[in-house]
């Protein structure tokens, strides 16, 4: 009998896969990346700073960074109510391979888009 692995199964045993998928979203980088910049930030100054993401959005994602431990929330009961975002040490020790990756990423993205624009896909073969 064979039995099936569920997905949970798999990131829990695979670090790449249960760390990375959740940093590889679209705005996590860039939130973890911004934060890194700055000592605290409040969230509105935060949204200000990437431009372009809903506040639900941002809302939700600094949720799952916080879950993550990459994220620190402070919650001041001043009115209005004022709530400020750090990164926590995780979140920095997080940042420091991840920029030798940006840098990689600015260094060589020429190339990358070169490459890609010379790419030509091998020939689809129809089934006999």
């Amino acid at each position: 009998m064979t039995v099936h692995k569920s997905k949970v199964d798999w990131a829990e045993r695979c670090p790449i896969r249960d760390v990375l998928e959740r940093m590889g979203d679209r705005w996590s980088m860039l939130i973890l990346f911004t934060l890194g910049d700055h000592e605290r930030l409040r969230f509105s100054a935060l949204k200000n700073e990437i431009g372009d993401i809903s506040q639900r959005m941002l809302s939700q994602t600094l949720r799952r960074l916080e879950q993550d431990g990459l994220v620190s929330r402070t919650a001041f009961a001043t009115i209005p109510p004022r709530v400020d975002y750090a990164l926590t040490p995780l979140g920095h020790s997080f940042l420091e391979p991840m920029r030798k990756l940006l840098q990689w990423a600015e260094q060589n993205h020429e190339l990358v888009r070169e490459a890609r624009s010379a790419y030509v896909p091998p020939p689809r073969h129809e089934a006999l």
